[in-house]
């Protein structure tokens, strides 16, 4: 049997959706007294519309191409063309920042325009907000 939210859980749920994973919350609030499973967090900050994503900032190509239903490839081969920044911190692996691809969404090379506007918006905005 699941307890109601209070209000003060969900307010203090709300103050550190966008600083911290689940994890982290799940941390901060046992420190204040409440005591939430990791899983009924995910839940919660998922039925409030905030993202659940294990890492906050980085993202790596087969997230990005999970979340918008293309092959990893393909988004490799974005990073490998210089439409979108990552960083490379191991041989076989890059990084992007949510900001880069906030910004390479936003304004896509000409030749993907009509993929990227046909890509789900529901599925941007769990990316980069």
């Amino acid at each position: 049997m699941s307890n109601k939210w209070t209000p003060q859980e969900i307010e203090t749920l709300e103050e550190m959706a966008e600083s911290y994973t689940p994890k982290q919350i799940a941390y901060r609030l046992k420190r204040r007294g409440y005591y939430r499973s990791l899983e009924g967090i995910r839940k919660k900050l998922h039925s409030l519309g905030y993202s659940v994503r294990p890492t906050l900032d980085n993202y790596s190509c087969n997230e990005v191409a999970k979340v918008l239903q293309v092959d990893s490839g393909t988004v490799a081969a974005w990073v490998k063309r210089g439409w979108l920044k990552a960083i490379k911190p191991s041989v076989h692996q890059y990084q992007i920042k949510s900001r880069d691809l906030k910004r390479f969404l936003q304004n896509p090379p000409r030749r993907i325009r009509n993929l990227i506007a046909s890509l789900d918006q529901q599925a941007i905005r769990y990316l980069v907000g």
